[in-house]
């Protein structure tokens, strides 16, 4: 009984130690988190980011997957799918067939397009092109939204070499690799397709964002086998610039996936 009784002091100062010393853990591992946010390790050396005067990368990805997980924080915010899907949906819908019919009008797309939207959400542009008679479409996003969107990154496209006759994107800018998202749409249109790009010049994109855009002249660049067809100034939802692109007819099929 005398050791038990011996033993119990020992026990109670034990415990209350770990109590008063657990907040100071936590705050230190608070710290040493929010440090690691605002100051992540660098990219390693052998990544190589199309970066030029007019195109720049955005720092502060420690790796892909960070990358990733940063833009999955804004698909998967709950208020954001919600307006998408609720008081953005029907809005939206319109904005982006009458930017689909002037396409047709000018004889860059058709009904009988093969047509894919690149980083779709939710899938309004998506419902436009079958609103607007192109019933062959189909968007491409980290989180699915069936039957309109599939899963899929835009580095890297879930589908076979030529396919597509159209493609559409409003999401250049959340490209960490620039190169590969022209490259995967090169790899995936059909030679003579058509690619329209939504992007923004004049004002920098959102927070979510992986580079920054000065000029048409990098995108010219980027795209090695297809042409530039035009240029026009547009407003789509802070993007302020619509850059057509048509593949080369004589393409060459050797070039690697990236």
């Amino acid at each position: 009984m005398k050791a038990t009784q011996s033993k119990s002091p020992i026990s109670n100062y034990f415990l209350i130690s770990i109590f008063l010393t657990l907040p100071l853990l936590l705050l230190l591992l608070l710290l040493f988190s929010l440090k690691a946010a605002v100051h992540p390790p660098p990219l390693p050396q052998n990544v190589a980011l199309a970066e030029s005067e007019d195109l720049r990368i955005r720092p502060g990805y420690s790796s892909y997957g960070a990358y990733i997980q940063r833009q999955l924080n804004k698909t998967l915010n709950p208020k954001l799918r919600t307006t998408w899907t609720t008081r953005d949906w029907d809005r939206k819908i319109q904005v982006f067939a009458k930017f689909f019919d002037d396409l047709k009008q000018e004889k860059l797309l058709s009904n009988e397009s093969k047509a894919l939207c690149i980083g779709a959400r939710v899938g309004q542009e998506v419902e436009a092109l079958k609103r607007v008679g192109v019933s062959d479409s189909v968007g491409i996003d980290l989180v699915p939204y069936p039957p309109l969107v599939i899963e899929g990154d835009f580095h890297r496209q879930p589908f076979d070499d030529e396919t597509f006759d159209f493609e559409f994107s409003n999401v250049f800018d959340h490209a960490l690799y620039p190169d590969k998202f022209v490259m995967e749409i090169e790899r995936t249109l059909k030679p003579g397709g058509v690619c329209v790009l939504h992007v923004a010049l004049s004002k920098r994109a959102d927070k979510y964002s992986a580079n920054d855009l000065f000029s048409v002249k990098p995108l010219v660049k980027l795209f090695k086998r297809s042409e530039m067809v035009r240029v026009r100034k547009v407003d789509g939802f802070g993007l302020d610039t619509e850059v057509v692109f048509r593949k080369n007819a004589k393409s060459l099929n050797a070039i690697q996936r990236p």
